[in-house]
């Protein structure tokens, strides 16, 4: 789905590594996997406008594929974490920084997430990114 929407087919995508949850307690385990894609960009392009462009075709995917919660946020503004039917993140664009309300690329807790981290350094092995 993500190849018709981005309109270009993925270069690599990591293993899928079975996880326990993070940030919640729940006797679901999870499946992660990180996916390339190599988008062609104009010079010129805006990063926050190509990421919240990005951000919209994950929302929309997870949608089509079942999810319909929104998230939550405890009263201090933190976010509450919960079993999802399937969770799209974008964790980089290239070089590129994003911070807004809606997005932030990279992604800010990446670096704490095994399940994130294994298969992305499994796709920046193989791809030399």
């Amino acid at each position: 789905m993500l190849d018709e929407e981005l309109k270009t087919p993925y270069k690599a995508v990591s293993s899928f590594i079975e996880t326990e949850p993070w940030g919640f307690e729940s006797d679901d385990r999870f499946i992660n996997a990180v996916v390339l894609y190599e988008i062609d960009l104009p010079d010129d392009f805006e990063p926050e406008e190509e990421g919240l462009r990005i951000l919209r075709i994950c929302k929309k995917t997870e949608r089509i594929l079942g999810r319909t919660e929104e998230p939550e946020y405890d009263d201090s503004g933190n976010r509450l974490y919960k079993s999802r039917t399937i969770d799209v993140d974008i964790l980089l664009l290239g070089d590129e920084r994003v911070d807004s309300e809606e997005l932030t690329i990279p992604h800010k807790l990446m670096e704490k997430r095994d399940f994130v981290m294994v298969p992305l350094r499994q796709i920046m092995n193989r791809n030399e990114c």
